[in-house]
């Protein structure tokens, strides 16, 4: 019986479009999951300093509400960016420290922007001014300003390759499918100088 695949000779791998959606759909989700996770620490961290600041048992700022709103903030946002940084949008990090946290900086004030302009936008504009008018908003405008920070992140601030530890990992993946699809040569003895070569 005859092999299908002659000794030696690579085995027909599959198109890289075939997993390639997959990998990319599975990676995708990955990231949305991380920022998602990141995302949710920095609001514990806002609305948890802002409280401690005003009514806890810190109460330095307790009469004095938009100081304690800006230092959660700025306390939130450092969280966020290093979370970001090293977890979320670690293979896509630059060496450029200080202008990732500006440019990070400044699209999480167009997130508040997007935020809070949903909510005046329903109340002062459209006369939405009940309690699940407000709430509709406030839902909208969350959901507006994580997207405006996801993209915002995506293209002006993690614009970096993949960085070494990463880039080596995945020419290791890619070095061990190749393997897989390689078909074992058996053994075959080659002859010999001696007697065992064939005259010339």
């Amino acid at each position: 019986m005859t092999s299908s695949s002659a000794p030696g000779v690579v085995a027909p791998r599959r198109a890289p479009g075939d997993r390639g959606w997959r990998d990319g759909l599975r990676a995708r989700a990955l990231e949305l999951a991380r920022f998602g996770s990141v995302g949710t620490v920095a609001f514990v961290v806002d609305m948890g300093t802002y409280n401690l600041l005003r009514f806890g048992p810190v109460d330095v700022l307790h009469g004095k509400p938009l100081t304690a709103r800006i230092v959660a903030v700025l306390l939130a946002t450092l969280v966020s960016w290093i979370g970001s940084r090293h977890w979320t949008f670690a293979d896509q990090r630059t060496a450029r420290r200080g202008r990732e946290f500006v440019l990070f900086a400044l699209i999480n004030v167009v997130g508040i922007g997007l935020t809070v302009g949903s909510l005046a936008f329903s109340h002062y504009v459209l006369g939405l001014t009940g309690p699940f008018a407000d709430n509709v908003a406030n839902v909208a405008g969350i959901a507006l300003g994580t997207i405006g920070r996801y993209v915002g992140y995506k293209l002006f601030v993690f614009t970096g390759t993949a960085t070494l530890p990463v880039a080596l990992a995945e020419v290791g993946h890619e070095a061990r499918e190749h393997e897989q699809h390689v078909v074992p040569l058996g053994t075959v003895p080659y002859p010999r100088a001696g007697r065992d070569a064939e005259p010339a």
